[in-house]
């Protein structure tokens, strides 16, 4: 594995930390700059909006360039944004640096997963992915409580200037160690379909399929996460004490789920989705059904973390590896848009429920509905790839 794949993870830390930590400190930021709640948490809802968008836009406008001047100019993009956002005391430029931040998160993954297989050949997709996507997983378990541990002792601002801080320290050593074919433009990396061709690859019922199960898999994760702290709280007689150990315990699984699942899945990647997408639904059916006590919190919150992200990942991977062939450029677009669509998609709706039943539980119950949906998805390929192998064997006539 190249050395330069985990340099990217700890670059996709830092920018992990950065999506998440705002939550943990929203009541300070709208105290500062003199703004509503409300208005604070839009500084949440248009950095997802903007990795959704900004993965395919940034994807075409960069897919001809040599992937460590892409790299290099999205994260420091990145870190320029974070330095602005920490100095300045307006809320529509601070609104402004979030959705550039998010832009370039999204530019930055969106290249670096269609680069992983001519990094690391197609034998290793699925562990290079896995180690870039742990750096989200440990920005859950120590990125987002060290910012808001900082925002608190020493002011939201500080989280900010830590994030760009650690990006920048990733620039040189992401810049000195992309492979020479790669760093240098060859010739033989910028041929290849046109971006409208390579937008085509949709049609494809493989990759078609993939990326819809990506969505709604990730959907069904966010959907639960984004309430675990409100579900823990109400079922605790000691406030929110055991929040962050739920949340981080939840990280824990997530990163043992992307690990292990890293080490099989480019041999055994259909397996993992079809498996996994269906252990899924019990899994959080059984979360549901447990959210009434602390025991079931805390030992679902680490199984559903686990399954999630290791079933995500894999998919993560699979998007790259169906996609790449014929759509060099914009896979890892694919794949970003597919996990932050279900980051979107999955709040938005447990949020309707919630509010719908007042039962912060419902967004499990939600969650349960999104890998269902998933299943079936899955089950329906299943099915028609077995139909068609079948027809392949019949003897003609």
């Amino acid at each position: 594995m190249p050395i330069v794949v985990f340099v990217l993870a700890v670059a996709v830390f830092a920018q992990g930390t950065s999506e998440f930590m705002v939550s943990g400190l929203l009541e300070r930021i709208a105290a500062d700059v003199g703004v509503s709640l409300g208005s604070a948490g839009l500084l949440t809802s248009l950095y997802a909006a903007g990795m959704v968008l900004g993965a395919p836009t940034m994807a075409m406008v960069t897919g001809r360039l040599p992937v460590r001047y892409s790299v290099g100019a999205f994260m420091g993009l990145f870190c320029v944004v974070h330095v602005v956002g920490a100095v300045t005391t307006d809320f529509t430029v601070l609104l402004v640096t979030r959705v550039l931040a998010a832009v370039a998160n999204a530019g930055f993954l969106a290249v670096v997963l269609a680069a992983l297989p001519r990094w690391v050949g197609p034998a290793m997709i699925g562990r290079a992915t896995s180690v870039v996507v742990s750096g989200v997983t440990v920005a859950c378990i120590a990125g987002v409580p060290a910012g808001t541990l900082l925002g608190q002792a020493w002011g939201w601002r500080s989280a900010f200037w830590a994030v760009a801080i650690v990006g920048a320290a990733t620039i040189a050593p992401v810049w000195a160690m992309i492979p020479r074919d790669v760093r240098d433009g060859d010739r033989s990396e910028v041929r290849g379909p046109s971006m409208r061709r390579e937008w085509a690859v949709m049609g494809s019922r493989t990759v078609g399929a993939a990326v819809l199960t990506g969505i709604l898999v990730n959907a069904a994760t966010f959907a639960g996460f984004t309430y675990l702290g409100t579900i823990t709280a109400d079922v605790t007689e000691t406030g929110d004490r055991w929040i962050p150990v739920v949340l981080a315990l939840f990280g824990i699984g997530s990163f043992a789920g992307v690990t292990l699942t890293g080490r099989y899945s480019d041999r055994h990647r259909t397996r993992i989705v079809t498996i996994g997408t269906a252990g899924l639904v019990g899994v959080w059916l059984l979360a549901a059904l447990t959210a009434h006590t602390l025991t079931g919190i805390v030992i679902m919150s680490v199984v559903a973390g686990a399954v999630a992200f290791g079933v995500g990942s894999t998919l993560i991977a699979t998007i790259v590896q169906t996609a790449a062939p014929r759509a060099p450029h914009i896979a890892g677009a694919l794949a970003t848009t597919a996990f932050n669509m279900g980051a979107v998609l999955g709040p938005v709706t447990a949020g309707l429920v919630v509010d719908g039943t007042e039962q912060p539980s419902g967004a499990l119950w939600c969650g349960t509905a999104f890998v269902i949906a998933a299943a079936a998805v899955v089950s329906v390929g299943r099915n028609r790839e077995n139909a068609t192998s079948a027809d392949a064997l019949k003897p003609s006539r």
